[in-house]
């Protein structure tokens, strides 16, 4: 029985970490006979839910990501079992169960549907030592390497302490020099960057030090730390984060999440910051010459025309000031508080300026 993950663009870095673990799986473009692994986001959920439906395969389908880990009996109306949470015990175990013919009931992490018909969602599964498991195989697929995980922040509309809990948990820096070798340049995942080494509330900058000596040691490699694909919050945004920034990276900008310009929002999404600490850590951006790339939603619950005009004249300022804007429409999420809700409308002129900014090169994303 073969075992294949279906891989496209938006799932490479599920991908690469679980990959390794299933020795001789296959990579595949399109489902095939035998076990067919799948990994999504809720934006992928509706092709991906047609694609099984309409296949023509002897297969068993297993769902595993953000989606299916936030809403399993959706998933399981097209896949016979959901992975929930972390893949890296879960799915070698479940795999192994399913071609021994046994029963997958003792499989901690999972859920599928009894022969009535009812959805079983076993017990919980610990999380997991990522020191044990590999940040990809290069013979495979490649991803940025995940320094840590988890977030001890529960912003309402974010999966990531869902998915993978509220204790941050950290590669060591051994581990992640041993991938590092790999590229040229090198980029991180992390909920926050510069909490590396921390409890993601207190920071530890002595830790992110040791890391990036650490891979400034390995050779004549770019080290882009605090950017995309990994962002910064504005609490951890100091004169001494910014001055390990310029003394060890190569990168000359910064992502920031703000979320909003709103006080009042940014206490209702429980984000953890005010905007004077984002304004705060844009200025100290722009004192030590690092542009400032900020993340902005639009769309929260209750979101008045006013309080999108608070963020809007927040966004002004950081373009003026030399700073970059990504901004994007709140999508209400599965297994978060703000699973259910209303998004609010976006205004004209939130749409008008967000435009004019967007012609001008200094603001991306989406916000409709």
């Amino acid at each position: 029985m073969d075992v294949c993950f279906r891989w496209n663009k938006k799932n490479t870095y599920s991908l690469a970490a679980l990959a390794p673990l299933v020795p001789g799986a296959l990579k595949v473009k399109k489902p095939q006979d035998g076990v067919m692994i799948y990994s999504f986001a809720t934006r992928q959920k509706d092709s991906i839910f047609s694609e099984v439906k309409k296949a023509d395969t002897e297969s068993i389908y297993i769902a595993g990501g953000p989606h299916p880990s936030g809403a399993p009996e959706e998933t399981l109306d097209h896949f016979d079992y959901v992975v929930i949470g972390e893949g890296e015990e879960t799915l070698p175990e479940l795999i192994d169960t399913i071609k021994a013919g046994k029963d997958v009931s003792g499989v901690k992490g999972i859920a599928y549907k009894d022969d009535a018909g009812k959805t079983i969602i076993t017990e919980k599964r610990e999380t997991i030592d990522l020191d044990k498991y590999p940040c990809f195989d290069p013979n495979i697929v490649m991803a940025p390497l995940e320094i840590s995980r988890g977030c001890p922040f529960r912003c309402r509309y974010c999966q990531t302490p869902r998915l993978f809990g509220n204790k941050m948990r950290h590669r060591s820096i051994d581990s992640i020099v041993k991938y590092a070798k790999y590229y040229r340049d090198l980029r991180f995942t992390s909920s926050n960057s510069m909490a590396y080494g921390s409890d993601g509330i207190h920071p530890r900058f002595d830790r992110v030090e040791r890391l990036l000596s650490a891979l400034k040691n390995t050779g004549d490699r770019n080290i882009f730390f605090g950017t995309f694909p990994s962002e910064v919050r504005p609490e951890f945004v100091t004169d001494g984060s910014l001055e390990l920034i310029t003394k060890y990276c190569a990168n000359t900008k910064v992502s920031l999440g703000a979320q909003s310009g709103s006080d009042r929002i940014l206490r209702e999404i429980l984000r953890g910051h005010t905007v004077d600490d984002v304004v705060q850590s844009l200025e100290l951006c722009f004192d030590h010459g690092i542009t400032p790339v900020v993340d902005f939603m639009v769309g929260f619950p209750d979101e008045t025309e006013e309080e999108q005009d608070m963020s809007l004249e927040l966004i002004q300022w950081i373009c003026k000031k030399g700073g970059n804007v990504h901004s994007h429409y709140l999508t209400p999420l599965p297994g978060t508080p703000f699973a259910d809700v209303r998004t609010s409308p976006v205004s004209k002129r939130y749409k008008k300026v967000m435009g004019k900014l967007a012609l001008t090169g200094k603001a991306t994303g989406t916000w409709e």
